[in-house]
């Protein structure tokens, strides 16, 4: 039989024959005694009372579970909501900081004043756009309908109040049933159902929804019939076409139903007399945005979208020496198409039902012909309603006369600069089947694919390797964000935005959740990276969060705020950025701020004034590190109702929606 093994004696088993010295005794006793000498002078109420409050990294430490006995893991439940898609005050399945000096606080610090909160506005502006204020833009020139681009007021004139919902305000239906049906509540407009009747936009059902039918000016047999129809011309389904953008939306039914396709559209619409439709797009779940083609270049970097298209937009495509189909080119990819439907295409059979002459059609279809030939453009197809034209993938043999190539140009400038009647020139290639910039893969390969622009150096100062880590750190920034908030996870939110998006690699992480990300490029920051972001097949826009954004109320369900004030710090206040937060906010939706600590701190502290819950988490990499994470729900509350009483949630339906 084998001699079995003998015991080892680790580091912490000593020998049983080994005693301790007299000596080891004397100095082990010493050392208690000195550290329970400094621990009772610590805890002692002088010395608690002297100790500063301090926020410092160091002293940062995960406090226990408040209640270790709870019967409700569950952090989605929430003890005041009545509606069955609410979600938490704050998540309470997060490790909880305090920021505290640990010996001695036993209480709130007396030194410290509560915040006055901002008090809610006027029920009147629960759908105020600061930078498209309908009265404010009556002082600009109507002439290229420059009143309706965007007019920020000056910093002493914004409201320093809180944007209310309207009385009844419900959660939008989830995604893909939002697609269909609104809450006649959260958009109390029925201008439209009666404006757009015949061509079947939207429709009342019941007395407290809307229902969209799919129908637009174009296509009268619904989106999918139309969109069927384009497929037919150029392919749809194979991932070549990803990203698209719709100008003169309507309430964007050709983006919402490119969706089942896999294909990501920016619709926009000025601010009308078509009083909703961008706030109709939002309340479906569609990405939109408020904005107009007049005097200056849309919020987009160069060769962002594969498709542009244009229904019955009323864009003078022809007129002004052809200035707003340069701007389209812009923004369209080399091999993109532009698809056009309504006046005046086909207009032989049109023409008596749009109350125009064949005269006046046929010379604006022949001056859009002009003006795409000058741009190097060729007519790919024209069948029935539809006509599209493409981009060449290079501009190895365009010769422009006029327009002419601009001169010295940056054609990723987009925020307030002028629209200009040059051609912007594609990069330069070394043979006519060579795409300039680089040739995109197709979709989904496109979203992990290195973009064209990083790898021919175009933005400066990452490299292929680096945008291969911020891709791995995001996923496990996500994951972590999903540990916190399990509603990220199950379908909760589907707007969200990402107020500084860098690559990103945020909402690459989140593809495979039922939402879309608007990725705001600021454009303080040193490395303009949207161009990369539309490279990976996602969306965004150029922003500056010292204005406000053209969007509605209520847009967002989850906004995701990656050191923007660290950002912004000296450049505008805090306290403006965040009520502009809460301005475009859904009630009950969510906030994460990520920022160094003493920030974070501050941040909740401001935070107060708007009344959201928050509480403060570890960094992913845990409590060492000094960026943390703030997590803020916004409550729900709304403009007073009949009773005079704002915070009373609608009843809970017997069904959920």
């Amino acid at each position: 039989m084998p001699t079995p093994p003998q015991p080892q004696y680790s580091l912490y088993q000593k020998p049983t024959s080994r005693r301790p010295t007299l000596f080891s005794i004397i100095l082990v006793t010493t050392l208690c005694i000195i550290s329970y000498s400094l621990g009772s002078l610590r805890s002692s109420p002088a010395t608690a009372a002297a100790t500063p409050r301090s926020t410092t990294f160091l002293q940062i430490h995960p406090s226990p579970p408040c209640n270790t006995t709870s019967t409700n893991p569950d952090p989605t439940q929430s003890t005041q909501s009545t509606q069955p898609e609410s979600i938490p005050t704050v998540p309470n399945d997060a490790k909880k900081l305090d920021f505290s000096a640990r010996h001695g606080d036993s209480g709130p610090d007396p030194t410290r004043t509560a915040l006055k909160p901002h008090p809610p506005c006027d029920p009147t502006l629960s759908e105020h756009t600061p930078c498209e204020d309908l009265t404010r833009s009556l002082a600009f020139p109507r002439d290229r309908l420059i009143y309706r681009e965007r007019h920020c007021p000056p910093p002493h004139d914004r409201l320093q109040c809180r944007v209310p919902a309207p009385y009844g305000y419900k959660t939008p239906f989830r995604w893909p049933k939002s697609r269909d049906l609104a809450w006649y509540a959260n958009v109390p407009h029925k201008e439209l159902t009666v404006e757009k009747a015949v061509q079947n936009w939207i429709r009342s059902e019941g007395d407290d929804k809307f229902r969209f039918p799919g129908g637009g000016t174009m296509f009268p047999k619904g989106a999918d019939a139309y969109i069927d129809d384009i497929g037919k011309l150029i392919d749809l389904r194979h991932g070549s076409i990803r990203t698209a953008v719709d100008t003169g939306c309507g309430v964007a039914s050709f983006g919402a139903y490119l969706m089942s396709r896999d294909i990501l559209t920016v619709s926009f619409a000025p601010r009308d007399t078509h009083e909703a439709q961008v706030q109709f797009a939002l309340e479906r779940g569609v990405p939109a945005l408020i904005g107009v083609l007049a005097s200056i270049r849309l919020p987009y970097s160069s060769r962002a979208f594969d498709i542009a298209h244009c229904s019955r937009c009323l864009i003078p495509w022809g007129q002004y020496d052809g200035l707003y189909l340069i701007e389209v080119d812009r923004i369209l990819r080399p091999g993109g198409f532009w698809i056009l439907s309504g006046p005046p295409i086909n207009w032989r059979k049109h023409h008596n039902g749009w109350n125009r002459t064949q005269e006046d059609l046929n010379s604006e279809q022949r001056l859009i012909e002009r003006v795409a030939k000058s741009l190097c453009w060729k007519k790919f197809q024209e069948k029935g309603d539809l006509a599209i034209w493409q981009k060449p993938v290079n501009h190895l043999h365009c010769k422009p006369r006029k327009p002419s190539f601009c001169p010295n140009p940056d054609p990723d400038t987009a925020w307030y600069t002028k629209l200009e009647t040059c051609l912007t020139p594609l990069p330069n290639v070394s043979s006519d089947a060579e795409t300039s910039g680089g040739a995109l893969e197709k979709w989904p390969k496109r979203l992990h694919a290195v973009p064209p622009r990083i790898k021919s150096g175009l933005v400066e100062g990452i490299s292929e390797e680096a945008f291969k880590q911020d891709s791995e750190r995001w996923k496990k920034r996500v994951e972590h964000y999903k540990h916190v908030n399990s509603e990220i996870k199950r379908g909760r939110y589907r707007n969200i935005l990402d107020m500084n998006a860098n690559l990103g690699g945020f909402a690459a992480a989140l593809i495979k959740e039922p939402s879309w990300v608007m990725n705001a490029v600021p454009v303080n920051v040193t490395k303009n990276t949207l161009g990369t972001i539309y490279e990976r097949g996602l969306i965004g826009t150029y922003q500056d969060w010292c204005e406000a954004m053209s969007t509605y109320p209520r847009t967002y369900d989850l906004i995701h705020a990656d050191s923007i004030f660290t950002l912004y710090d000296g450049r505008c206040e805090m306290d403006d950025i965040l009520l502009e937060m809460d301005r475009i906010l859904r009630p009950e939706g969510s906030v994460i701020f990520r920022d160094d600590v003493d920030v974070i701190i501050k941040i909740q502290r401001t935070i107060e004034r708007l009344e959201w819950d928050s509480q403060v988490v570890d960094h992913e990499d845990g409590p060492l590190v000094r960026e943390k994470l703030l997590f803020a729900v916004k409550r729900y509350w709304t403009a007073p109702g009949p009773d005079g009483d704002s915070n009373k949630k609608p009843k809970k339906k017997s069904r959920r929606h």
